[in-house]
């Protein structure tokens, strides 16, 4: 029994998650648009550094940027981490665009690896530039770091003449800017770097490589490797919890912390394109299960899948006059079906469809749009449906009719008995009355020329 504990622990040991060691340090990797699965992956790194006492959570980032709320969440965390927090752009080619910038600028060391970059950090709500008829001003040279305080406080009055409210912007994007420029402004000033350049990063959009970024005070330092980057921040001094601390890094150990299951699958579902998809699901699931009251399946998938994407859509970038534009879309398709609107609901629908899935994302923010193919795609199968459906309707329309009192207009029946004037003809296998001009013979064929009600008008055949 005591062999068989010892191998169960081993068993689950070895089957269980990697536990850093104590004072080392933790390394995730962050890569692609910074979301609520990013956040908690952080947040999730964060709490088991902290955990296992580790000396340093490092964040091996390359992304486009991403939603406002999520990195606001994620530089929040880093604040109030009591653990020290590396933010390194890596491998060569990555970048730090939009919230990425944020999120490394609020980390206690920001480095990055050779032939990477930063900035872009304009909020992209405000993207697309001033009022109708202004033209935006190129960026001035004396944006750059004042060699002394005189020349920083003159520089920052030319800015505000330059970027005055009444120059460009709608009221709301003026504001936008204004907050973002405040809170770049603040961790840049929290963590003793370059508060001027981050401003003309959210203000103009600029970027930096990552040695114009050291020149400019913008990071602390280059690292070619993992290891490159403990050696060189070991004996830097940062604050962290409103103290000082004295970084001990080189020759760390470290453990990389992969995402659970809850992390994986929340960044699955918030992707817009699966979210956009379980929408599609849901709706046609309930749909069908209307139309086949007990079906049970189509309502089941239909409304889980249904719960999923709302549960995405409460915390992507959603427009609910795209979603409502879709739905509607969908209904006007398969009213299609039952209304003969010789196909202007269809194509209304068709219509709605595409451009509520078109507004349904921001896709201005990198990473959070539906993609277009598919949107065309989906399209196109709702409107080949609506003309298949279509040509069936019409074929009919001219097919002989085949059942009905119409259809037995000019069809041969025999008559049951010799009569003058009216008896009875059997015709499609039914007694019918008929009324006749003339005599007819018993078993002599007739043909149905007009029906009323009940009885047949028919005449002899020659």
């Amino acid at each position: 029994m005591t062999l068989g504990l010892l191998l169960l622990g081993t068993i689950l040991l070895l089957l269980g998650p990697a536990v850093p060691a104590a004072g080392g340090a933790i390394a995730i990797k962050v890569k692609g648009a910074i979301g609520p699965a990013t956040r908690d992956y952080i947040r999730e790194g964060i709490e088991q550094a902290s955990a296992q006492g580790a000396k340093v959570l490092i964040l091996e980032m390359d992304t486009p940027g991403g939603l406002d709320s999520s990195m606001r969440d994620i530089i929040q965390d880093i604040l109030q981490s009591p653990v020290p927090v590396a933010t390194w752009v890596t491998p060569e080619g990555a970048r730090a665009a939009s919230a990425g910038t944020y999120i490394l600028y609020a980390s206690h060391v920001a480095a990055m690896a050779p032939a990477t970059n930063l900035g872009a950090a304009t909020p992209v709500a405000i993207g697309g530039g001033g009022m109708p008829g202004s033209e935006p001003e190129p960026p001035a040279q004396d944006d750059a770091v004042a060699d002394d305080d005189e020349n920083a406080e003159a520089a920052r009055e030319q800015r505000r003449e330059r970027r005055s409210p009444a120059q460009g912007g709608t009221a709301s994007e003026r504001k936008a800017v204004n907050d973002a420029v405040a809170y770049i402004r603040g961790l840049a000033e929290k963590r003793g770097r370059n508060a001027d350049w981050a401003e003309q990063a959210v203000r103009d959009a600029v970027s930096l490589s990552s040695y114009e970024a050291l020149e400019l005070n913008v990071i602390d330092l280059i690292a070619t490797s993992l290891p490159d980057l403990l050696s060189q921040m070991d004996g830097r001094v940062v604050e962290v919890g409103g103290s000082e601390v004295t970084l001990a890094t080189a020759g760390l150990s470290v453990t990389r912390i992969e995402p659970n299951w809850r992390t994986r699958l929340l960044s699955v579902i918030t992707d817009p394109t699966v979210a956009y998809l379980l929408m599609l699901i849901g709706i046609y699931g309930l749909i069908f299960e209307g139309y086949n009251p007990g079906a049970i399946v189509p309502g089941v998938i239909g409304a889980i899948s249904l719960l999923l994407a709302l549960f995405a859509f409460q915390i992507l970038p959603v427009n609910y006059a795209g979603l409502a534009l879709i739905v509607l879309g969908i209904v006007l398709i398969i009213g299609e079906t039952f209304v003969p609107s010789f196909g202007a609901l269809g194509l209304g629908g068709i219509v709605a469809f595409v451009a509520g899935s078109v507004i349904l994302m921001d896709s201005d923010i990198p990473g959070f749009g539906v993609s277009l193919p598919l949107i065309i795609a989906i399209a196109a199968s709702g409107a080949a449906v609506m003309l298949g459906i279509a040509m069936m309707a019409a074929r009919t329309r001219y097919r002989p009719i085949v059942s009905g009192a119409e259809e037995l207009v000019g069809a041969i029946g025999e008559a049951m008995g010799d009569f003058e004037g009216e008896g009875e003809i059997w015709v499609h296998s039914e007694r019918w009355t008929a009324e006749v001009t003339g005599s007819v013979k018993k078993g002599q064929q007739l043909k149905v020329i007009e029906v009323r009600g009940l009885r047949l008008v028919a005449e002899p055949l020659r």
